[in-house]
């Protein structure tokens, strides 16, 4: 049963919408046609990647370790607090345990050796964003507060899992952090019958030395300029570089890694990390297409590879949050 949220500039009373987008996600009169006609790249395994050493027990004031997981899975350690955004440590992507989506590279950091989360971010109600699984054995381990988009809470409860919901602009408070939802160009839906009953979006994390924007699942839009203008430029920005490609399907929901270099600069981000790449094979371009395009579109921009880089699998990089 549709709850109800109050009217605004993406919700009708019915559903959510993308404001002044001009086309919404495709239908699945389109998922068809780009099924049967696409042109997929193989995805091969890779080869085993390099093991990073573990996250840091703390860190100094004024910095923050980030640590790249897998897909839009990031561990963020601020002083005082440890963040996850959108965990998924399944085999699959999927509503069946035993089709769909299958990863192609382990988790960079297993589950079992993760630090325990304070706080759970997440974003939307994909599968491969929010994985009930894997939030089940977050519970039973760490039981973190989690923080996610309208609609989401009665999923999660189902699951014994109790969650603070937000609209785009809310905010919600641990400790001395800040989270802001903010918005995306997207879409939800976990059954072909409750597209866009539940929202979708991302989060600036405001701390008392600096800001992270875990920028979720977005298509390229208005929204990156109007999060910087409403709660200030990013110090580091997660930004989604994959599952971008055929474009004529995908743009409405997927950045291409040159819209995302285009999303830093409307941010007037810091630094920005790309993710969501490498790990479930969602669209058709090659496995490292992602960082290629991404290097080209840093040139061409005339941006340094270290302003807006990715990690490897499992590795955690320390960024300076003071200004």
């Amino acid at each position: 049963m549709n709850r109800n949220f109050p009217l605004s500039d993406h919700y009708d009373g019915h559903r959510f919408f993308n404001p002044g987008a001009s086309g919404e996600p495709r239908g699945l009169r389109q998922v068809l046609r780009w099924r049967l006609l696409g042109e997929r790249s193989p995805w091969q395994r890779p080869a085993a990647d390099p093991v990073f050493p573990p996250p840091p027990a703390s860190v100094r004031p004024g910095t923050a370790a980030i640590s790249f997981i897998n897909h839009a899975s990031v561990l963020i350690r601020l002083p005082g607090a440890v963040v996850l955004t959108d965990p998924i440590f399944s085999r699959r992507c999927s509503p069946l345990s035993g089709v769909g989506p299958e990863r192609i590279r382990p988790p960079g950091i297993a589950l079992e050796d993760l630090p325990r989360p304070d706080v759970v971010l997440l974003s939307h109600n994909h599968y491969d964003h929010m994985d009930l699984p894997t939030l089940r054995e977050l519970q039973r381990r760490h039981a973190p507060r989690i923080v996610t988009t309208l609609g989401n809470a009665p999923l999660l409860a189902r699951q014994g899992i109790h969650a603070t919901e937000l609209d785009w602009w809310q905010e919600a408070a641990h400790g001395v952090l800040r989270f802001t939802a903010t918005p995306a160009r997207h879409f939800s839906a976990r059954t072909p019958f409750d597209r866009n009953r539940t929202l979708w979006g991302g989060f600036m994390i405001r701390a008392p030395d600096g800001r992270i924007l875990f920028a979720g699942d977005s298509g390229f839009g208005p929204h990156w300029r109007e999060i910087a203008a409403r709660l200030g430029p990013p110090d580091v920005a997660l930004l989604p570089i994959g599952a971008y490609e055929p474009r004529w399907f995908m743009q409405a929901a997927h950045m291409n890694p040159a819209e995302a270099v285009q999303a830093h600069l409307d941010l007037a981000a810091r630094r920005s990390i790309g993710m969501h790449f490498g790990t479930f094979q969602l669209t058709d371009e090659a496995i490292g297409a992602p960082q290629e395009a991404l290097a080209e579109a840093l040139r061409e921009a005339a941006i340094d590879a270290d302003t807006f880089t990715t990690h490897g699998f499992g590795e955690t990089r320390v960024y300076d949050l003071s200004r």
